[in-house]
């Protein structure tokens, strides 16, 4: 299966990262938050970014999005690919059998879950997020995908947060990042 890098120099991808507002100090002093909102309030731009997205696993069997603004594209990108959509949650947000994982964050620890039958053994999956910071979700995810005999093809997300280091807490995963900020 061929897998691609994302083109961030298309023209819709650059109408897109235009439209992320750096927002300083948000949600506390001392954060630079990148706001996608506006980018997903225009058509061309929100399209211009799930194709890309999109085009880096064709082939994928299932899209894993994560919770909650990873479902965002996650959702569409499936779509594009004719793949299923399985969607990792926080902690007692599933109703049916789950497996979970607990991963550290910079100040405590979080747990996600998935369905125990949401991925059979031998699929191909793609997780899907909106950034990747420090990596912990994004890892817990692919250990819940492999845990249920899927096979992690890679992790595709809009903004990666160079600074925080998840890239290298991810080891050897294919991460496609649309946008990288340092």
């Amino acid at each position: 299966m061929a897998m691609v890098d994302v083109d961030a120099n298309s023209t819709g991808l650059e109408r897109a990262r235009a439209l992320i507002e750096t927002v300083p100090d948000f949600p506390e002093p001392g954060i630079l938050f990148r706001d996608i909102t506006p980018l997903l309030a225009d058509q061309a731009a929100l399209r211009a970014t799930v194709d890309a997205l999109a085009a880096v696993a064709p082939g994928a069997d299932v899209v894993v999005g994560i919770e909650s603004r990873g479902f965002i594209f996650a959702a569409p990108i499936a779509y594009a690919l004719g793949a299923g959509f399985v969607p990792v949650r926080k902690l007692g947000r599933l109703p049916r059998a789950t497996e979970r994982e607990s991963y550290d964050l910079e100040y405590g620890a979080n747990t996600v879950e998935i369905h125990k039958d949401a991925i059979r053994p031998g699929q191909t999956v793609l997780i899907v997020d909106d950034v990747l910071a420090t990596g912990g979700t994004m890892r817990a995810a692919a250990r819940l995908v492999e845990r249920l005999g899927g096979e992690v093809l890679g992790i595709a997300v809009l903004v990666e947060l160079a600074a925080l280091g998840g890239r290298a807490a991810l080891e050897e995963r294919r991460i496609w990042s649309a946008f990288v900020y340092e």
